[in-house]
């Protein structure tokens, strides 16, 4: 009986006993991603490239040479006298050399050096981005992608938008031009210049002249197969800046401490204090100069199209791209989009100069010190220098990296050349 009792308890408390055969679904799924994190057999972690660790207080040489387990590779011996002939020698000769290698290599791979500033200006510009989104407590790889993204997606909208109508408003301009040359060659003031001087005569000899004359045709050819190489190459560009970026992106605090561990260890606050300055401002510059740029080329479409100026849209594209060239920039645009408005009357072109820089003059004093607030000021006189040589030197990109170039200047004068000669 009690037998019978203990044997129909068991079965109350357990009435399905489990099946060993049953699969456990979680069990084997754990099982499975617990050996998918396992290394491989016989797999080596991938080889990385790492700066030594930085020591707080460096022990004698001495200590090294007797512990000899110390360091992997021994300690270095005492330093040669600078005031040996040899090492003086040595030395001259090296820095000669190395003045000449770097001379050769900056001729022959401009255009990469170009690429690698313009990448290094996009990262820097990015970065207060990117780090804005670090403190909302997202990674710094998510914060990369999300910005890249969203600049990506706003230059293909923008273009993808802008593209149709610069073809259509190009394609109207070429249709009009011919009605404008006739309107002007009909005109009382081609009259009277084609009676004193044979204006029209001469310009149809030149043209019978350039029609037979193969070379000039050859030219043409050669100037349209170079206009397409040309297209090639910036499109490749382009695709080699935006990679740089984005490794320059990824690895900007990285390159930031190994620039540190070059400089002496009683400078490195320092060194570190005045590049965090500098690369701020430079990324301050550029998201402030974008805006400014915008805000310029809006207030010029919405002119343009309350006053019917042709070519609005194109002109406003060329408007945004001018005013990203500092001081200057603006004044161009604004003399362009004139010439045009000049085609409706002066009535027109005189008000859009009157609204244009009017507002070139509010930018200057409300809109523009708001958003270049964090930036590093420069004079004015320092700023214009500073843009013309930077055009003259490397264009456009020298135009654009010449406002954040002085202020770096300054910032390294300012706070390490004064103070010295202030100590003395």
């Amino acid at each position: 009986m009690d037998k019978g009792g203990r044997s129909a308890v068991t079965e109350q408390q357990d009435p399905t006993p489990a099946d060993p055969t049953t699969p456990r679904a979680p069990a084997a799924l754990a099982r499975v991603l617990r050996r998918l994190r396992q290394p491989l057999p016989g797999a080596q972690p991938r080889i990385r490239f790492e700066m030594p660790p930085e020591d707080v207080e460096p022990a004698p040489a001495e200590h090294h040479a007797e512990a000899g387990d110390g360091t992997r590779f021994g300690a270095p011996g005492p330093r040669m006298s600078k005031q040996h002939p040899l090492y003086l020698g040595f030395m001259g000769t090296v820095g000669v050399g190395v003045a000449l290698l770097v001379y050769y290599i900056g001729t022959t791979t401009a255009q990469l050096l170009l690429w690698i500033v313009a990448a290094l200006f996009i990262a820097l510009g990015l970065d207060p981005v990117v780090r804005w989104l670090e403190a909302r407590s997202l990674p710094r790889s998510v914060g990369i992608v999300v910005s890249v993204s969203v600049l990506i997606l706003a230059v293909t909208g923008f273009f993808a938008t802008l593209i149709p109508t610069i073809v259509e408003q190009v394609s109207e301009l070429v249709k009009q031009a011919p009605e404008w040359i006739r309107s002007f060659l009909d005109s009382e003031f081609f009259r009277n210049v084609d009676q004193q001087f044979g204006v029209r005569d001469r310009i149809t000899q030149e043209l019978d002249k350039f029609v037979k004359n193969p070379e000039a045709v050859g030219g043409i050819f050669g100037g349209v197969v170079g206009f397409g190489s040309t297209v090639a190459n910036s499109l490749f560009g382009t695709l080699i800046v935006l990679v740089l970026s984005l490794y320059f992106l990824a690895a900007l605090p990285n390159m930031k401490k190994w620039a540190y561990r070059l400089a002496p260890r009683s400078r490195r606050p320092r060194v570190e204090a005045l590049s965090e300055a500098i690369t701020a401002s430079v990324g301050n510059y550029v998201i402030g100069q974008a805006c400014v740029a915008l805000l310029n080329a809006l207030f010029a479409f919405i002119v343009m199209s309350i006053l019917r100026v042709p070519f609005s849209v194109l002109l406003a594209f060329v408007v945004a791209l001018l005013a990203f060239i500092p001081l200057v920039g603006g004044m161009i645009a604004g003399v362009v989009v004139i010439l045009v408005a000049l085609t409706l009357g002066w009535q027109t072109a005189l008000i859009y100069a009157i609204c244009y820089f009017a507002y070139l003059q509010f930018e200057a004093y409300f809109v523009s010190p708001r958003i270049m607030q964090r930036a590093v000021a420069v004079p004015g006189a320092v700023a214009v220098i500073s843009v013309i040589a930077g055009g003259s030197l490397l264009g456009v990109l020298g135009a654009l990296i010449a406002i954040p170039t002085a202020a770096a200047i300054m910032l390294l004068i300012k706070e390490v050349y004064i103070v010295r000669q202030d100590r003395h």
